[in-house]
């Protein structure tokens, strides 16, 4: 082979890949392009006003995920209509919770070299009460009954809860006096009844029982635990294995959490179970499939959750009790918060 023939071709390969790069950055493009138009029999999606008291019924707020314009926004529908028409705030949020008039709504702020994120506290009609940097990649956000306490979780490294090569940051908020802790890993932790010390300790998915008390997932040493938490004494005490992103009743008596069972694959290792904390009795649910999820209570008996969709999330529902049927909730949807 000559010189000539082999520069015919090098310059061959550089033309092809040349175009299969352009082809693809093209596709991406078209792609990103795509997640501004409304999507062919997607949720009917109208703008109004959205607000954490509503007056008219019990709503059902989501992020909507739907293609289109209104894509991450925080969308409300009639909570016995959740198929019905949604209307959106105009408030994107990745990560959003809200209770008795408070929402926390964790956001990206996008950045020439890097993306940023923050954490805003917003009032009954969604204006901006305070906001505080996060450390991370939003990924959990609960509010206490009251309002009073907010809480959120990101990834300071690592995006999956799969792995092991990941660390998370949980903050808390009293937004009655803005004092924060920014980092539950400071709480003073009890395992098995000792005192606990361990450089490899995360704390993430907090769920509040009320101002004082909350449970949330801690991992040190390979394992996970459930841990009751006393925002008053900064104490972190664990009080069962194997739980991860608990969430507590409305009646304060079960935790709807995801477990990691026995021979089920890396990627996919969560089942949604319910613990009894009177008897501390498992149940499992009758959803088979994985999910990474913080579920939420609908109401004593009903369990929401996330599964991926075609459109990022889909909303399922599944009796608590580990009888029934899982079923559809919502197409594109995710972070549910029921007001009313």
């Amino acid at each position: 082979m000559n010189r000539t023939t082999r520069l015919v071709i090098l310059l061959a390969a550089v033309v092809l890949l040349g175009t299969v790069g352009t082809a693809a950055v093209l596709r991406a493009a078209d792609r990103s392009g795509a997640r501004d138009q409304d999507q062919a029999g997607g949720p009917p999606v109208r703008t109004g006003a959205v607000a954490l008291q509503p007056s008219g019924g019990r709503q059902l707020l989501v992020r909507n995920l739907a293609w289109g314009p209104h894509r991450d926004e925080i969308a409300a529908v009639p909570a016995g209509r959740p198929a019905g028409p949604r209307t959106v705030s105009g408030i994107k949020c990745l990560r959003f919770h809200a209770a008795a008039a408070t929402g926390i709504c964790l956001q990206a702020e996008h950045g020439a070299l890097r993306d940023t994120y923050r954490a805003v506290v917003l009032d009954s009609h969604l204006h901006e009460r305070r906001h505080f940097p996060a450390a991370g990649i939003p990924t959990r956000a609960r509010v206490s009954p009251s309002g009073h306490l907010v809480a959120w979780t990101v990834f300071v490294s690592g995006d999956s809860y799969a792995g092991t090569n990941f660390s998370t940051r949980t903050a808390l908020v009293d937004t009655r006096t803005w004092a924060i802790d920014a980092n539950l890993e400071s709480f003073a932790v009890t395992k098995d009844g000792r005192p606990y010390h361990a450089s490899d300790i995360n704390i993430w998915g907090v769920t509040f029982a009320d101002d004082h008390r909350f449970y949330a997932t801690l991992a040190t040493g390979g394992r996970t635990y459930l841990v009751r938490g006393d925002v008053t004494a900064r104490t972190l005490t664990t009080l069962h294995r194997n739980v991860e992103c608990p969430s507590l009743s409305p009646d304060g008596t079960r935790l709807a959490y995801k477990k990691r069972v026995a021979h089920a694959s890396p990627d996919a290792p969560w089942r949604l179970y319910v613990l009894d904390l009177r008897s501390m009795t498992e149940t499992a649910t009758t959803e088979l499939r994985s999910l990474d999820d913080q579920a939420l209570w609908a109401n004593n008996s009903t369990l929401v959750y996330a599964l991926p969709g075609d459109y990022g999330s889909d909303l399922w529902t599944v009796p608590a009790a580990g009888k029934g049927t899982p079923r559809r909730l919502m197409t594109s949807a995710l972070a549910p918060a029921y007001l009313g």
